[in-house]
C-alpha cells in the first residue's frame, strides 16, 4: 500500500474519531443539565460556547501546524479534543461548564482545521475527490458515538465514567492513526503564518456557500422533530424517526458523494444538491402529514451533505495558505451552526415554524446560485485542480 493511500485511511480514522467524540457528548447533555440543575435557557447559553471557542481558536491552527509539522500538530490536537470530553461532566456549576465547553470547542475547531487540511493535501496527491467520504467517516463516527452514549444513558452510567472511558479509548485510536498521516512541513526559508490571521477573501466567498448548507443542517437537526410534533401533530416516535432519517441520509450521501463529484464535478454536484435541498424544503413547508415532511427533511439531508466537504476542498485549493483558508471557511460554517437554531426559534416565535423553514428553503436555493464559486477555487488550485477542466473533477483513474 502506498504512503498516500495509507495516509488517507489514517485521516479517515481521525475523522471518525472526531465525530465519535461529538456523538458521545451529545447523548449526555441531558445528564449534565440534570446534574447541575440548570434551566433550559442556561443550558442554551452554555451550548453556545463550543462554537465560540472553535471560532476563536481555528485561526491559530495554521501556525500550530507550521511550527510542529502536520503530523505532530494533528496528533496533539486530536488528543486534546478527545481529552476535553471529560471536562463538561466535571464542571461544578454553570460558569465552569461554559469554560469547559469553550475549551472543548476550541480543541475541536483546531483539530477540525488540521485534519481537513491534510485531507485536501491527500486529495491533491491522489488526483480525485475524497473529502466527501472523509466527512462521511465523521458522520459514521458520530452515529457510533451516539449509539455508545445511548447505551450508557440507558444503563444509567454516570457520564463522568462513560465520557472518561470514551475519551481514553478515542485518544488511543486517534493518536495511533496519526502515525501514518502525511508529515507535511514548511520549507526552512518559508515565513511562518501569523499566529492569528483573518481569512482571505476567497474563503469568505466559499464560506457563504457553506453557511447556507450548515444553516439548513442545524435547523433540520434541532427543529425537525419539533416541526413534526407542533406543526403536524405527530407522535414522539415518528418525530424522532424524522431526525434519524435526516442524519442517515446525510451520512449515506457523503459516502456516495466522491463518486458523484468524480463523474460530474464539484460545481454541478453542489447545484444538484441545492435543487434537492430546495425541493425538500418545499415538501416540508407544504406538508399536511408526517410522511411528506419526513421525505422533505430526508431530501434536505441528501442535498446539503456534500456541500461542506466540497467547500473545505475548494478553500484548500484557493490560494497559497490552505490552512488559513480552511480555517476561514470553518469559522463561517461554525458560526452558521451557532446561529441557525436560535434564528429558527426567533422566526417561529414571530410568525411560525413553517415560515422558518421557508427561510431554509430560500437558503438551499442559494446553493444553486452560489455553486460557481467552487469553479473559481478549483481554477486557482496549484496542482491537480489547476489542470482540470473548470467544471470537472481531477482524473479519477489515479490511485
Amino acid at each position: 500500500m502506498s504512503d498516500v493511500r495509507r495516509a488517507r485511511m489514517a485521516v479517515a480514522t481521525v475523522f471518525a474519531v472526531h465525530g465519535a467524540v461529538t456523538g458521545n457528548f451529545a447523548t449526555r447533555v441531558p445528564w449534565v443539565q440534570e446534574h447541575l440543575g440548570i434551566s433550559t435557557g442556561q443550558l442554551g447559553i452554555a451550548l453556545a460556547f463550543p462554537a465560540i471557542g472553535a471560532s476563536c481558536a481555528m485561526p491559530l491552527a495554521g501556525a500550530v501546524s507550521h511550527r510542529f509539522g502536520a503530523r505532530a500538530a494533528l496528533r496533539g490536537l486530536i488528543a486534546l479534543w478527545c481529552l476535553a470530553l471529560v471536562l463538561p461532566p466535571l464542571a461544578p456549576g454553570l460558569v465552569w461548564l461554559c469554560g469547559a465547553l469553550f475549551v472543548y470547542g476550541a480543541t475541536a475547531g483546531m483539530a477540525d482545521v488540521a485534519m481537513n487540511a491534510l485531507g485536501v493535501e491527500i486529495e491533491e496527491r491522489l488526483g480525485r475527490s475524497i473529502m466527501s467520504g472523509l466527512h462521511g467517516m465523521w458522520s459514521a463516527g458520530a452515529l457510533l458515538g451516539s449509539a455508545a452514549g445511548t447505551v450508557a444513558a440507558h444503563a444509567d452510567t454516570d457520564a463522568r465514567v462513560h465520557l472518561g472511558i470514551a475519551a481514553a479509548v478515542l485518544t488511543l485510536l486517534g493518536t495511533g492513526a496519526c502515525r501514518w498521516v502525511l508529515d507535511l512541513r514548511g520549507a526552512p526559508e518559508e515565513h511562518p503564518p501569523p499566529r492569528f490571521a483573518l481569512p482571505p477573501r476567497s474563503a469568505l466567498v466559499i464560506g457563504a456557500v457553506g453557511f447556507c448548507a450548515v444553516f439548513a443542517e442545524g435547523a433540520s437537526l434541532d427543529w425537525s422533530a419539533v416541526y413534526l410534533r407542533e406543526v403536524l401533530d405527530s407522535s414522539p416516535g415518528v418525530a424522532a424517526a424524522c431526525t434519524t432519517a435526516f442524519s442517515c441520509m446525510m451520512a449515506a450521501a457523503r459516502f456516495a458523494g466522491d463518486a458523484v463529484v468524480g463523474r460530474i464535478g464539484p460545481v454541478r454536484t453542489v447545484r444538484a444538491s441545492g435543487v434537492l435541498a430546495t425541493l425538500g424544503g418545499v415538501l416540508v413547508v407544504t406538508a399536511t402529514g408526517p410522511v411528506r415532511a419526513i421525505a422533505g427533511f430526508g431530501l434536505i439531508g441528501l442535498g446539503i451533505a456534500v456541500v461542506v466537504p466540497l467547500a473545505f476542498a475548494a478553500a484548500g485549493h484557493s490560494g497559497p495558505a490552505p490552512s488559513q483558508a480552511i480555517a476561514g471557511v470553518a469559522t463561517i460554517t461554525y458560526t452558521s451552526g451557532l446561529i441557525a437554531p436560535a434564528a429558527i426559534g426567533s422566526i417561529a416565535d414571530m410568525t411560525s415554524l413553517t415560515a422558518s423553514f421557508a427561510l431554509v428553503t430560500v437558503l438551499s436555493l442559494g446553493l444553486v446560485a452560489g455553486a460557481g464559486v467552487l469553479r473559481r477555487a478549483a481554477a486557482a488550485g496549484p496542482d491537480a485542480a489547476a489542470s482540470a477542466p473548470a467544471d470537472r473533477a481531477p482524473d479519477t483513474t489515479a490511485s
